[in-house]
């Protein structure tokens, strides 16, 4: 088949010298990268658009998972982790197969027969479907802006509000603003709605930065912050409000 393009990221030296070895069985697989960290992983499968991720799942600074989450490239993966309770959400993002440290030549044989079947039929999926999965995973604790190169990671415990901004939604969080490419609808289903509450339909506001409520006219109000800003309520979005503050 043709040459498939690969990238190994994992934190351990032994754990990508161990796929290292694996793969030179295959002589059409090329190791375009090795990451240690998922800031440089993030960054190289842009730089190099494999067709293929070995991923393990827990490392410093961004998980596995959260490095799917950052990327747009179409590609397959084979996530290799220590721990198993990561299996079932492993496969809710479609990933190829489940390597669990240590395996066998022959288990990685089989992860690989299974990705390598995949590529060829050029269908690869994993990335699209972690969108979907995302959404059925739990409130977000944190997140994950991408500025060019750079990653920033936003606890949501530290956000004030989002404000819709055409394709991006703009992100308030101490004092600062970001940028992120995403629907306002589909941020708000990822919120805890106990929290963040969509006051107006370009507007979700974190109830515990609201220091107030204004009367700005007859049946138009204002919410001010606790850093000063004042944001428009709609009549809709004041109904949600009355019963939390």
């Amino acid at each position: 088949m043709n040459e498939v393009s690969a990238i190994i990221i994992d934190d351990e030296d032994l754990a990508r010298m161990v796929i290292r070895e694996h793969l030179a069985a295959y002589p059409h697989i090329r190791i375009v990268a090795e990451c240690c960290n998922g800031f440089d992983a993030v960054k190289q499968i842009a730089k190099h658009e494999p067709d293929l991720l070995f991923l393990d799942i827990q490392m410093p600074k961004l998980n596995g998972f959260e490095i799917l989450e950052l990327i747009t490239h179409r590609c397959e993966i084979i996530f290799v982790t220590a721990y198993d309770q990561f299996a079932l959400k492993a496969f809710d993002v479609h990933a190829v197969d489940y390597l669990l440290k240590p395996f066998s030549k022959k288990r990685f044989d089989e992860a690989m027969a299974h990705a390598l079947a995949i590529i060829s039929s050029g269908k690869p999926e994993s990335v699209e479907k972690l969108r979907e999965s995302l959404r059925n995973d739990g409130p977000l604790t944190r997140i994950l802006i991408r500025v060019g190169e750079k990653v920033h990671v936003l606890p949501v415990d530290s956000v004030s509000s989002v404000e819709a901004q055409d394709d991006y939604v703009e992100i308030h969080a101490e004092g600062k603003k970001y940028l992120k490419q995403q629907r306002l609808s589909e941020l708000e289903s990822l919120l805890d709605p106990q929290r963040f509450i969509r006051v107006h339909r370009s507007i979700i506001v974190n109830i515990d930065c609201i220091a107030r409520i204004e009367l700005y006219a007859k049946d138009s109000r204002l919410a001010v912050l606790r850093d000063g800003r004042k944001l428009p309520i709609s009549r809709t979005g004041y109904e949600k409000l009355k019963g939390r503050l």
